[in-house]
């Protein structure tokens, strides 16, 4: 079946307890609330998800409970790792348990050359015989993925489109241009400015937010589909005024706060914080729940 890739796609969280086991009731729970409010399709294990902190064989499970309990949406699964032969694995995996595309972010950590980074990217396209995603965010892997490199994947495996994250916005235009020659679509990664990238061309948004507020996130998509003026609707000044309160505290702590403001379970964190952010934390979970108050979302 083909996919529009267009909309909100949610970048799942993965709830885990204090050992890293997948908190399956919690999944349930948290899942019910994003498919149930409206998104067009769901990321699992990507950035927003943790997954660095998750071995393959917990990916493997936390993506099955995913896809069972996806409501038909369609699924997108990360298969990022520094180890090709994880890649591949993992992009195996994905097709045979039935999910509709596969994300990768460059390898992390060492330098890598344009060309290599490219083959990297087929060879894992070819792996996973699927609609590919190229995910690319900088700030975290360290490697940008240029627009030649995007040109020669298009050319040589089924390029869906390219998720872009981080720092450098007015790269979404050139994405966009690139994308009406070579079949593929753009996702934004900037959910607090998503009327401005679709105002760019492009066609949804990757949200890591919308673990949280997948309605607000909705009504800011349907409103930009009307035009400029939607950056002025409600929904958006929305986003803007919680896009300003979640920059006070480290990505994706953050999202796990304003789950919890929402009444949802992130789980216990993932990584060792000092008391300092737990206050930091506290903090941002209060003001974010007296405005989802103030909102009536709660």
């Amino acid at each position: 079946m083909l996919t529009r890739w267009e909309g909100i796609f949610c970048a799942l969280w993965t709830p885990t307890d204090e050992n890293g086991a997948l908190l399956e009731k919690t999944l349930k729970t948290n899942l019910e609330f994003v498919v149930s409010n409206g998104v067009q399709g769901l990321l699992a294990l990507g950035s927003t998800g943790e997954f660095p902190h998750l071995d393959v064989s917990a990916r493997r499970k936390f993506l099955e409970k995913v896809l069972a309990r996806c409501g038909g949406l369609p699924v997108i699964a990360n298969i990022s790792d520094i180890r090709p032969g994880v890649v591949a694995e993992l992009g195996r995996f994905a097709r045979a348990h039935g999910t509709a595309a596969v994300a990768v972010l460059p390898p992390y950590f060492f330098p890598l050359a344009q060309p290599d980074l490219a083959e990297f990217f087929i060879r894992a396209g070819e792996a996973a015989q699927l609609p590919l995603f190229l995910y690319n965010f900088p700030e975290r892997v360290g490697n940008r993925i240029s627009l030649e490199t995007i040109g020669a994947v298009a050319d040589r495996v089924q390029l869906a489109g390219v998720k872009q994250s981080g720092a450098e916005f007015d790269y979404h235009q050139p994405l966009v241009e690139m994308g009406r020659r070579k079949n593929f679509v753009v996702l934004t990664g900037s959910d607090t400015r998503l009327p401005e990238a679709m105002g760019l061309g492009v066609s949804g948004c990757v949200s890591g937010l919308a673990n949280a507020v997948p309605d607000v996130m909705r009504e800011v998509f349907l409103a930009a589909r009307e035009g400029p003026s939607s950056t002025e609707g409600r929904a958006a000044r929305r986003m803007r005024q919680l896009g300003e309160l979640v920059d006070r505290l480290e990505f994706p702590l953050n999202v796990a706060a304003v789950m919890e403001a929402r009444n949802l379970s992130p789980g216990p964190p993932k990584s060792v914080l000092s008391e300092a952010t737990k206050e930091r934390y506290r903090l941002l979970l209060g003001e974010v729940r007296r405005l989802f108050q103030d909102w009536k979302l709660v």
